[in-house]
């Protein structure tokens, strides 16, 4: 959608976590003369990106408005946008990378320069981090820590799986490959972008069969720790392939690597050089990680895929298959129902503090806190809406905070709805409280990591939950919600171990010192 400056617009922005957050929202706006306001009134920073019309094409339709939200947990912030002629809006700079460039490249918003592909480096960097890309592929080649000094190894490509010429070949069960994947080769170097804001910046690819992207935002905080990718896939016109992006790193993995068992707990995996590919290959629900005694590199995934470690340091993920015959496992047909397909994820590295070899042999393992947040804020963005000022609805208020504050860094919020009533189609005063407590690893600093919350040994104080309503009652039951325990009474503490997820059955009632608008 493209949100019009020329009438005060309300920009609605809703936080589905449980945590305070600062975090980047991205809108698409008619016009590079925008002023933004924050729920307080003041102007906020914004940085104004182009929309492309294919690789090269600057569409004059639309802009992309960046900027950073502050929204309290489970909250709502109410931004102003405005048409201003005098905007101190930050446009971003562009260099694009072709076989013919023109040099400066005209265009009346923004500046852009076409330049030829080189072997020197593409280069981008925050506060936390500097990356170094190629010059002729554009793909990422190397991380530094600024806060370690130290450079890691981090090559980005992608490679091509066939199927075996057996009988029975891939399909949407099986994956039965022709042996090792065969690297994805272009005969000439791809139309690069790369894009200079004060927000964030990128390196945009522009291959055959993928467009992919690599956004390095330039906040402090959570959202600056982790490089964010992006793969647009289109193979609707191949046969018999799956595309996999591949990560080869310097830490010394062991061929054991780490994947999650549907977002709940981690599982160490082994790669066995005796078994086949397709025995090494594991399901990948938001995250994967290889690590040696002192760095962890984690891939978080916002979509289920195939993650594997097949040798030493690497990390493989399959973005999209396309088969044209049935595997004889039921379906009656191949996967070709192909469509273009995005992959989003963040690669986040983090150094190790005080591990041993023991450790590494361990048959469970945690996520960081800083982790667990990453994949928290990947899986749940924040949700933009808009109306505007003369739409005929009540006066809106500026914010809306529920909670008090943030939950402990730990603590999860999976659900908060209300219980049908028994008897009656209306909902009863009854809601049912779903919370999970993760396990995380301490052997990680969790000093400027831009964190805002703690953790407080799983104890939650009911009566400062809420900011409008006081807590009647609070009792716990099954996590079916069917039963409740001989012994359950009203508590006034929640107390959670680690790795557990409990339920409670929740009375509110709104407080008499607040009114709601």
């Amino acid at each position: 959608a493209i949100f019009s400056c020329n009438f005060k617009t309300y920009l609605l922005i809703h936080n589905p976590t449980e945590q305070e957050r600062f975090s980047v929202v991205s809108v698409n706006v008619n016009s590079p003369k925008v002023k933004l306001l924050s729920p307080l009134g003041k102007p906020v920073n914004v940085q104004i990106s182009a929309v492309w019309d294919g690789a090269t094409t600057v569409s004059h339709e639309a802009y992309q408005m960046s900027f950073v939200a502050h929204l309290p947990p489970l909250g709502i912030g109410v931004y102003q946008l405005l048409e201003d002629e005098s905007s101190e809006a930050v446009l971003a700079d562009y260099n694009i990378y072709v076989r013919n460039s023109r040099q400066e490249k005209s265009d009346r918003v923004f500046r852009i320069k076409e330049m030829q592909h080189s072997v020197d480096n593409i280069i981008l960097e925050n506060a936390y981090m500097k990356l170094w890309f190629s010059g002729m592929s554009g793909l990422l080649e190397k991380i530094n820590s600024k806060e370690e000094g130290k450079s890691n190894q981090m090559k980005v490509e992608f490679a091509w799986y066939g199927t075996t010429s057996n009988r029975d070949k891939s399909g949407a069960y099986l994956f039965l490959p022709d042996g090792d994947a065969k690297p994805y080769i272009f005969t000439d170097p791809p139309t690069i972008r790369v894009a200079h804001g004060t927000i964030f910046s990128e390196v945009v690819c522009f291959f055959h069969h993928v467009t992919h992207t690599m956004r390095l935002y330039k906040v402090q905080g959570l959202e600056g720790q982790s490089l964010e990718v992006s793969n647009i896939v289109d193979i609707r016109g191949e046969y018999n392939r799956e595309l996999a992006m591949r990560i080869s790193s310097d830490i010394n993995s062991q061929n054991r690597f780490y994947t999650d068992l549907n977002g709940y707990q981690i599982q160490p995996r082994q790669t066995m050089s005796k078994l086949p590919i397709q025995a090494n290959i594991y399901p990948m629900t938001t995250m994967a990680y290889i690590q040696d005694v002192g760095v962890r590199l984690t891939l978080h995934s916002a979509q289920s895929l195939g993650v594997a470690s097949l040798k030493n340091g690497q990390l493989e993920v399959i973005m999209d298959r396309r088969l044209m015959q049935d595997d004889n496992r039921g379906l009656g047909q191949g996967v070709q129902d192909n469509k273009i397909t995005a992959n989003v994820f963040r690669l986040l590295l983090e150094r190790r503090h005080g591990t041993d070899v023991n450790e590494e042999k361990a048959p469970v393992s945690f996520p960081s806190l800083l982790s667990h947040m990453t994949s928290l804020f990947l899986n749940h963005p924040l949700i933009p809406m808009t109306t505007n000022a003369d739409s005929g609805v009540p006066e809106l208020i500026s914010s809306f905070a529920p909670l008090v504050s943030s939950l402990p860094c730990d603590m999860h919020i999976v659900n908060l709805r209300t219980i049908q009533a028994k008897v009656d189609t209306k909902p009863s005063d009854e809601a049912a409280l779903i919370l999970h407590r993760k396990g995380f690893d301490c052997k990680f600093s969790n000093r400027d990591t831009g964190l805002l919350c703690s953790t407080t040994q799983g104890k939650i104080q009911v009566h400062k939950l809420f900011t409008k309503f006081r807590v009647e009652s609070l009792t716990p039951t099954s996590l079916s919600l069917m039963h409740s325990p001989p012994d359950a009474r009203n508590i006034s503490e929640i107390n959670m171990n680690s790795m557990e997820i409990n339920t409670f059955r929740i009375r509110l009632r709104l407080n008499p010192a607040f009114t709601l608008r």
